[in-house]
């Protein structure tokens, strides 16, 4: 059975809110370390390098996981993959509650995390495009993408609230009950075995991706993808600390003001107003990009991105806290416009028979990116000054924007 005549769900519009609901609570603890640095920095007397390491990390054990788990989607039913991946992930968040307590056992265990997350990110997505009708997909990949970042802005609210109220290991309890649940999300759902060619002998291996790598217009989209991930990951592991460090250089009423405990614009607020914006804009970047030329429009969001990256960091420092605030939540959404325009791109390109191995592909790559992101931005903020020093916010940004440039000419590949 070809994917364009497969059967679609009789109940599509509660598959979609299903799948994105899972992907939601799955991501609560994603984000937990980023949004409680400044607790951990402290307690356990980190370097910015060994931060980085801890907040990229999670990203490596997925880039690691991902080419089989998600490869693993064109021959079973990518429901198991996404239920075995909630459940590791649940487990992570768990484990670190009760066991992480300093550098080592903190990078160990959210490296699992990472793990649980690759089998439940593009596994969920697998799950929803698999079981409803092509003619509907380029309206639900961009609100299965965009859930990532209402998850994100979760991921920063809710472990912080509950830390307040019963310390950093009962956030991570938390999150590892919210995968928990997620499970169930598409435990639900009618098995559905993924398509197979007629000839199985042209099948290939699990992890034989040349027919992915000699599609100039899957490529091109994975390697722009490359370039949006470094550049989402490095802001997102790293904006609570400089919009803390934006709050101490601000000197006047308005920053002790605006930044306050319980504040709205508290640094761990802003990120989840970040947040929320980024899914907004993923959803109408996506649209846009559809009505206007995918890979032309991807372009022009990946330079207004980019170009805000490489002030963001100089001005932090400079600027009253709460435009700061102001515009850290800006950039958030100009970083999330190519994120569903770039998935649907590789989803809707990908090879015939190949839809798992481009997904894990662009996971692959995608997500190792995600962890030398935040990795990379640590030590250029070592080695320019450290947290207190504007010059190190500012060249820590600017190789954010730079990378993020550098998704432009592999868009081409996608345009010819």
């Amino acid at each position: 059975m070809t994917e364009s005549a497969a059967v679609p769900h009789p109940h599509p519009r509660l598959l979609v809110l299903s799948a994105c609901a899972g992907l939601v609570l799955c991501m609560i603890g994603v984000f937990a370390f980023a949004a409680l640095l400044p607790t951990f920095m402290r307690d356990w007397d980190l370097s910015n390098t060994e931060a980085g390491w801890i907040g990229g990390i999670l990203f490596a054990g997925y880039a690691v996981a991902a080419p089989v788990l998600v490869s693993l989607t064109d021959r079973l039913d990518a429901r198991r993959v996404f239920v075995a991946g909630a459940v590791v992930a649940a487990g992570a968040n768990l484990a670190f509650a009760l066991f992480a307590e300093g550098f080592w056992s903190a990078l160990a265990l959210r490296a699992l995390a990472g793990v649980g997350l690759a089998g439940t990110y593009m596994p969920g997505l697998r799950v929803m495009v698999d079981r409803i009708a092509p003619a509907r997909r380029a309206g639900a990949v961009p609100l299965y993408t965009a859930s990532f970042s209402l998850g994100s802005a979760l991921s920063y609210l809710v472990p912080a609230l509950v830390a307040e109220a019963a310390g950093w290991p009962g956030a991570f309890v938390v999150s590892g009950a919210a995968a928990l649940l997620a499970a169930g999300t598409v435990a639900w759902m009618a098995p559905h075995a993924p398509d197979q060619p007629a000839d199985p002998r042209t099948r290939g291996a699990l992890l034989d991706f040349r027919p992915v790598l000699a599609s100039r217009a899957a490529m091109g989209y994975i390697l722009g993808y490359v370039a949006h991930m470094w550049e989402l990951f490095a802001f997102r592991a790293w904006v609570v600390a400089v919009l803390g460090f934006a709050l101490v250089a601000d000197a006047g009423p308005w920053g002790a003001a605006a930044g306050g405990p319980g504040s709205l614009l508290e640094p761990g607020a802003v990120a989840s107003w970040g947040a929320l914006v980024a899914m907004a804009c993923s959803i109408g970047g996506a649209r846009l990009a559809t009505r206007l030329g995918r890979a032309r429009t991807t372009q022009a969001y990946m330079v207004l991105s980019a170009v805000t990256a490489l002030g963001f960091g100089w001005l932090a420092g400079g600027l009253s806290y709460p435009l700061v605030a102001g515009l850290a939540i800006l950039y958030a959404g100009l970083i999330q416009l190519d994120s569903a325009a770039l998935t649907t791109g590789a989803v809707e390109t990908a090879p015939a028979g190949r839809r798992g191995a481009t997904l894990a592909l662009h996971s692959l790559l995608g997500f190792g990116a995600a962890f030398l992101g935040p990795v990379a931005f640590g030590i250029v903020l070592d080695l320019a000054g450290g947290r207190e020093s504007t010059a190190a916010w500012g060249l820590a940004f600017g190789l954010v924007g730079l990378v993020g440039l550098a998704g432009v000419p592999a868009l081409r590949r996608a345009r010819a």
